[in-house]
């Protein structure tokens, strides 16, 4: 457990946030595939990329890792799978579980896919497994429940058309668009539902910078051309705008000042969109090339928004909520109930102990101002939420965050930078 410190004026710093996990995780599935050695600088270690990195192994994929030097070097294997089998463990990486599910039917042989107990019960993937059987693929749940493990027989990937329901999670076309090129026919998927395309959006901008072109038409219909290959490169990972929320966050709710460095909003990561809505709740916002920087207000302003595109960033603004002088009010975030926790349910019970009003709606919250109760957060596991409410403890005294190791999944020094502003 840890207790965060309340700062006592306002914040002036720069942060230097770690790379994305969203390209970091891409990149090394797509340099994977390449023919040749990459080069990935700037990129994330945490436990998501460690677990890919570690299945990738498993499969036959050279991979160096230089963590202080935050690069990772792989040597592709053009497409090709050189083993028969492997059984392959995520922890509860979910971009390395749906993706590795396309990659392994590349291959010819048995792969078994598991991971920590949220993915064997709630993590969703039945609608991955619909669309690859769909292309001919031998998989399914090994306890029949549309959960890991999975169990994929492998016979090389022939492709051709499929749909896809992509409204529970985008990662499920991100994994059929990456391993799609080296499908003998290609890919084309009809997208069913709504999705949050900004994810998709860093996926076809990977793709591509490593020479593989996948057009879409308005995101309802993608088509990848089999016979493209990913050429191997050297390339640099962005930071993590989902991560960088935070640090923008404790500027809006101190008053201070946060400038994040080497993040831009011309980024295809939606969540770095998450200062648009800092600057409507009355934050000034200066975006440059090299560097996005907030500056809080003397009181935040209230707000009713649409959250799915950016929906990582809905705890973050359900911990300053609070200290707004109006109620927040998030919408259309159904689908966050169905991540690494109940996000809604998470944000709902960890505000009320802080003896914060709130109204639950099955695809958001409603959050009014209010005086905070210290006390003790519950995480769930879930990196997010431990990140989000410790926003709360700079503002503050009491607030105590329990299992801060779980930050790990994705920003495993998040409470030392946290530390460090002033």
């Amino acid at each position: 457990m840890i207790e965060i410190q309340p700062i006592q004026q306002a914040i002036n710093a720069t942060v230097i946030v770690p790379g994305s996990k969203s390209y970091t995780n891409r990149a090394l599935l797509v340099a994977a595939l390449a023919a040749g050695r990459s080069q990935l600088t700037g990129a994330l270690f945490s436990d998501d990329t460690h677990y890919m990195c570690e299945a990738l192994r498993r499969l036959g994929v050279g991979v160096e890792a230089d963590e202080p030097g935050c690069i990772f070097e792989v040597i592709g294997n053009g497409g090709k799978i050189p083993v028969n089998h492997a059984e392959l463990y995520i922890g509860n990486a979910g971009t390395a579980a749906r993706s590795l599910v396309s990659y392994v039917s590349l291959g010819n042989g048995e792969f078994i896919i598991d991971g920590d107990p949220p993915m064997r019960r709630s993590r969703p993937i039945s609608d991955l497994l619909d669309a690859l059987k769909h292309l001919g693929v031998d998989v399914r749940s090994k306890f029949n429940n549309n959960f890991l493990p999975l169990i994929v027989r492998a016979n090389g990937l022939k492709g051709g058309k499929t749909h896809l329901d992509a409204s529970k999670s985008s990662q499920f076309l991100t994994s059929l668009m990456l391993a799609a090129p080296y499908a003998e026919k290609g890919i084309t998927i009809e997208v069913v539902g709504e999705m949050k395309t900004p994810y998709i959006d860093i996926t076809i901008s990977v793709m591509n910078a490593f020479g593989v072109e996948a057009t879409h038409d308005n995101y309802k219909s993608f088509h990848i051309e089999g016979g493209q290959r990913y050429r191997p490169r050297n390339y640099p990972i962005e930071p993590d705008a989902s991560n960088a929320s935070y640090f923008f966050a404790a500027a809006a709710v101190t008053g201070g000042r946060v400038r994040v460095a080497n993040l831009s909003t011309d980024s295809a990561q939606g969540d770095v969109q998450f200062v648009n809505v800092l600057e409507r709740m009355g934050c000034q916002v200066e975006r440059c090339s090299n560097g996005i920087e907030v500056i809080g207000p003397d009181r935040l302003k209230g707000i009713d928004l649409d959250m799915k595109a950016i929906s990582d960033t809905s705890l973050t603004l359900a911990a300053i909520a609070p200290f707004a002088e109006g109620p927040v009010t998030i919408r259309n975030i159904e689908h966050t109930r169905h991540q690494e926790t109940d996000r809604i349910h998470a944000m709902v019970t960890e505000l009320r102990k802080l003896g914060v009003p709130v109204v639950e709606r099955q695809d958001g919250v409603k959050i009014l101002p209010s005086t905070i109760t210290p006390a003790e957060i519950e995480t769930y596991k879930d990196h997010r939420v431990a990140m989000s409410f410790s926003l709360i403890g700079l503002k503050v005294p009491g607030v105590r965050i329990t299992d801060p190791g779980c930050v790990s999944k994705t920003f495993p020094t998040f409470f030392d930078v946290l530390a460090r502003l002033k």
